[in-house]
């Protein structure tokens, strides 16, 4: 008999539009058979030991199990005669309807015969009992395929104690050729995944033709208009030879009670166990001789009554005794006599199989310096860092580090790392978000300052020339007039309102002007004195210059700094019409030198503080203010390469109220243009 091989087919495949990130089928895959790709999960099919747990469990119905509706087709089309035997789960599946309706619904689709998978079953039932009687090895039970292909993958040390019987599937197949002769073809119908691939070994070649699941025999039933639960009761029936006990193969411990084999919890020489949890520790137990059974019956998942292949939802314990409920109604029924003789018939059936190593663990594993670097880019830097929460697919941290350092896994799986780097996502967000605010907001009064200087010079061009007219024939009138008269005082009037025309011009040339700054060595102190010698001081109003400087000498425009101080010493007079201290302050850097400005006025309302360096905006009486000397101040010192900021309070309740301007200048003309050569090469 050839020796098996591991077919190259795609059992489970990933769709990718579908997959959502969620690493339930890394969690649930016993073979750690799932890579992680730019967040994709993908089944490596040389891992893959087809449980199928990986569908089940796929809330996103993101995994494709290859179909044999195509291959079962294409067999009913042909010339040879096609036999369907059905796994002994059925009656968990096909609940709507009879087991005769459902042989009748199989005859229709064109199966020239029905069997019952659970006659094989109690052939391989009654080869396990001959098995234990006469042979003193420990065996691992070889009727779930995905339990033979983890171990030959997994645990190929000890390949030499799987038992060497085929599963009811295939022990079924060689009854009916036997039967029926080697033309018959054969289409396997239950809930295994692993059967589709256990079918392609190359040592059951030309023994089982194709399988179909109960979801897929449902869609070819659909397919063809053959309803099940609209169906009259039939008195169809399975063909011979019918199924014993077997039939309870699909229960944990069902082909112990087929094979008359006792877990006797005592001697411990049979051990049960079931799922793909248990599957793992059970295996790993075997081998190293922590358990001293000599038959491990395992099924890898909870039953063959949980395959992947059901397409009814119904919870374990319902389909057990559904599956039940169909056995003890068949064996009320069953013919003994000729169950025996059948046995007879096939006693000499080949039951026997062979097995061949595919290796697939790892060769080697990280170092615990590997380990830890992995574990450090997921921000694990000691044993507290570890969490251990699952939310990866993995049992614990380091094992993600190991399936990330085997290229099973990406680091970005796991959660509270993940989290992490979204908080910082977000951070970096709202800080980008602010910078383009700031910038809009920037671009948006430089459109308006670009607006006010084409205004500005338009009123220079088309405004002073009429204005300057104006003006001087009024002051000739003015001198004609007699004194204390009405006209004198009219004429008066026109020449006070037109100097204020002539004053709210002045500000907009100096608002618009396009001038570059003239930079020379300034003596910030003496500049002050000649500020304050040449500014009108309100009465009851003090200003006193607090100077901290180390070098009071910066390269500014000394001119423009001169309106600057100006302004903001006028300003700050007038929000204090009670009298109060006005401090100014000088302070230096090596690199800046900077100017504050303090009153003790009013404040400034917390809504106006956007609008401050606005062209025409003052909070000031009608007459009082053009709206322009702040604006000015802005443009100057943005001219400086510098930056001016303001803080106020004009809430009693809050504190003190006053004002507070603070501007900072760089100090060399060279490192200015030095920043703004960068600024532009960034810019670009």
């Amino acid at each position: 008999m050839n020796v098996e091989m591991t077919p190259c087919i795609e059992l489970v495949t990933t769709i990718g539009e579908k997959c959502r990130r969620c690493y339930t089928c890394v969690r649930e895959c016993p073979a750690k058979a799932i890579r992680i790709l730019d967040g994709q999960a993908s089944v490596i099919q040389t891992r893959c030991i087809g449980c199928g747990n990986c569908v089940t469990v796929c809330s996103q119905n993101a995994k494709q199990v290859l179909s044999g509706i195509e291959d079962t087709e294409a067999l009913l089309t042909g010339e040879a005669p096609v036999a369907a035997i059905v796994a002994p789960s059925y009656p968990a599946e096909f609940t709507e309807c009879s087991s005769a309706a459902l042989v009748e619904a199989l005859r229709e689709l064109g199966f020239a015969s029905v069997h019952e998978v659970g006659f094989g079953a109690d052939l391989v039932a009654a080869e396990y009992a001959r098995l234990l009687e006469q042979d003193d090895e420990r065996h691992i039970a070889t009727t779930c395929p995905a339990v033979v292909s983890y171990v030959r993958k997994y645990h190929p040390d000890i390949l030499h104690n799987l038992a060497p019987i085929v599963s009811p599937m295939l022990a079924s197949a060689r009854v009916l050729h036997k039967k029926y002769g080697p033309e018959l073809k054969i289409v396997f119908i239950g809930p295994c995944i692993a059967k589709k691939g256990e079918s392609r070994y190359d040592q059951f070649e030309g023994e089982v033709d194709a399988v179909l699941t109960y979801v897929e025999l449902r869609t070819l039933l659909a397919a063809r208009g053959i309803s099940l639960d609209s169906r009259d009761q039939s008195d169809d029936d399975f063909d011979p030879p019918h199924a014993s006990l077997g039939a309870l193969f699909p229960i944990t411990r069902g082909m112990l009670q087929a094979a008359a084999l006792d877990e006797d919890l005592l001697d411990g020489e049979i051990v049960s166990a079931d799922g793909h949890q248990n599957l793992a520790d059970a295996i790993t137990d075997f081998e190293h001789g922590d358990t001293e059974a000599r038959l491990l019956d395992i099924l890898c998942c909870d039953g063959c009554i949980m395959g992947a292949g059901f397409g009814r939802e119904a919870p374990v314990f319902k389909r057990r005794s559904d599956v039940s409920a169909e056995t003890r109604s068949r064996q009320a029924r069953f013919d003994h006599e000729a169950w025996k003789a059948a046995v007879e018939e096939f006693a000499d059936v080949d039951l026997s199989r062979t097995f061949a190593p595919f290796d697939q663990r790892f060769d080697d594993m990280p170092t615990e310096d590997e380990i830890k670097t992995i574990l450090g880019h997921m921000h694990k830097y000691d044993d507290q860092d570890e969490l251990d929460c699952g939310a990866c697919g993995y049992d614990s941290c380091r094992d993600h580090a190991v399936a990330v350092w085997q290229g099973l896994a990406e680091v970005e799986m796991c959660l509270p790392y993940s989290i992490e780097e979204l908080h910082k996502a977000v951070d970096e967000l709202q800080e980008s978000n602010h910078s383009l605010k700031t910038t809009k907001e920037a671009l948006v009064k430089s459109e308006r300052l670009a607006s006010m200087g084409q205004l500005a010079a338009g009123i220079a061009h088309e405004v002073n020339n009429p204005l300057g007219i104006l003006l001087l024939h009024a002051n000739l009138l003015l001198e004609d007039c007699e004194a204390d008269s009405q006209e004198a005082e009219d004429v008066s009037l026109i020449v006070n309102q037109a100097n204020r025309c002539k004053k709210i011009i002045s500000g907009l040339l100096n608002f618009a002007r396009q001038s570059r700054v003239v930079r020379q060595p300034t003596d910030l102190p003496a500049l002050m004195e000649e500020v304050l010698r040449t500014l009108p001081v309100s009465d009851g109003v003090s200003v006193e210059v607090v100077d901290n400087l180390d070098d009071p000498v910066a390269e500014l425009d000394s001119d423009q700094i001169v309106q600057v101080l100006t302004n903001l010493l006028t300003n700050a007079q007038h929000a204090m019409p009670d009298g109060g201290t006005i401090v100014v302050t000088l302070d230096d850097t090596e690199e800046n030198v900077s100017i504050t400005v303090q009153d003790e006025g009013t404040g400034i309302a917390e809504e106006h503080l956007d609008k401050l360096f606005s062209p025409f905006f003052t909070t000031k009486q009608v007459g009082k203010g053009t709206g322009l000397g702040l604006a000015v101040t802005h443009g100057i010192v943005k001219m400086h390469r510098g930056q001016i900021t303001v803080e106020s309070n004009a809430d009693p309740s809050r504190g003190p109220t006053g004002t507070t301007f603070h501007m900072s200048l760089p100090r060399l003309e060279a490192e200015t243009e030095v920043a703004a050569s960068l600024q532009e090469i960034t810019e670009r």
